[in-house]
């Protein structure tokens, strides 16, 4: 494979110092041209864009530090090396703060400039190295995406219908131990599929789409329409689900089909680990430039060595003898992705066997009128 001719540009109000430097790349087999000052090499830079760029810091005109704040805009891919006369720690630190790849100081030798191009030509080559591990992982991301979709998560669905049918009768009778052990593998299958879906929502959220599709929207009815149909899940332990609205004035950035994950998840929660006769409140507030949804409950708590963990991916407290199942241990951790791509943030309040309230806080959204 042909070695990749790198090009270079120098800025530099010095004549002398402009054809000595594009002489000595010249004979290295580099591409080199040349402009006079900031303004010349400003243009210069966005109509060729080379791969390297020499600044002087000390020109009349625009100065090295402005070309150098420039350089990021045009092409962050070019790698720019500051060259001046009256180099000070000061001036070398400034110039790293505004993203110069390296310092040159005069007079140099041409080994010197020699040296410092090729260490930028290897940093070039650790960057399309680093671009190029990037694009491939994600490409296997998403090819392991569509392989536990279609090809891990579909035959299990398969199965688990094929449990339904042999319980359900229609393939005959089932003895009474047999369906006791059908039942424990159905339970157990069930928990894997929620954990590949749990799991899927996590690479999705990853892939940092969702902030595409977010539109403002009130909150409090989407909210009610989702209370209503979570009251199905409270009459067992008789526990009391209610809405308790804020002003309903304001608007939040939603997207409603990852928000609904988010508070359906809190709410089967505080419902699952409730007391018998226990309750639910969800509750909407405005503060500042936010507002806040609580989803507050009388269960069981979480203990204060708990709290700093739970929203870590499979990070799990074990309450199941109390629940009677146990969850994948992603929720929380979806939950908190998805809050974040809103802009928001997730926190909670807890103390163990005296309740919980998980606190969704998202911005405010300009009215839709």
């Amino acid at each position: 494979m042909e070695e990749k001719q790198y090009s270079i540009l120098v800025i530099d109000d010095e004549e002398s110092m402009r054809d000595s430097c594009c002489l000595i790349l010249a004979r290295e087999g580099f591409e080199t041209d040349s402009a006079e000052n900031g303004e010349i090499g400003l243009a210069k830079l966005q109509e060729s864009q080379p791969d390297f760029v020499l600044i002087d810091l000390k020109m009349p005109g625009i100065g090295g530090l402005e070309v150098l704040d420039q350089v990021r805009k045009i092409n962050p891919e070019i790698i720019p090396i500051v060259i001046t006369g009256y180099a000070t720690v000061g001036s070398a630190v400034e110039a790293m703060k505004r993203g110069a790849y390296d310092f040159l100081p005069k007079p140099f030798t041409p080994e010197e400039l020699r040296l410092i191009i090729r260490r930028g030509i290897e940093r070039k080559r650790l960057q399309q190295e680093a671009e190029s591990l990037r694009r491939e992982k994600k490409l296997i991301e998403e090819n392991f995406i569509t392989m536990v979709s279609h090809q891990l998560r579909s035959p299990l669905v398969a199965v688990a219908q094929y449990f339904e049918v042999i319980l359900g009768g229609h393939v005959g009778e089932v003895a009474a131990r047999q369906k006791d052990m059908i039942e424990k593998a159905k339970v157990r299958l069930e928990g894997l599929l929620d954990l590949i879906s749990d799991w899927l929502s996590i690479a999705r959220m990853n892939g940092g789409r969702l902030v595409d599709r977010l539109k403002p929207a009130h909150l409090e009815p989407l909210l009610a329409r989702l209370i209503e149909f979570l009251q199905g899940l409270t009459g067992e332990k008789h526990i009391t689900l209610t809405l308790t609205p804020g002003s309903g004035s304001d608007l939040a950035p939603t997207d409603w089909e990852s928000l609904e994950q988010v508070f359906s998840n809190l709410i089967t929660n505080a419902i699952k680990y409730n007391r018998e006769s226990g309750s639910v409140d969800v509750s909407v507030r405005e503060e500042a430039d936010s507002i806040i949804v609580d989803v507050t409950d009388t269960g069981v708590g979480i203990s204060q060595e708990h709290l700093p963990f739970i929203f870590d991916q499979f990070y799990q407290i074990d309450r199941s003898k109390r629940s009677g199942d146990k969850g994948s241990g992603l929720g929380l951790t979806i939950a908190k992705k998805i809050v974040g791509a809103h802009g928001g943030t997730i926190h909670v309040t807890s103390e163990e066997g005296a309740g919980s309230t998980f606190s969704v806080r998202l911005p405010k959204a300009q009215s839709l009128h």
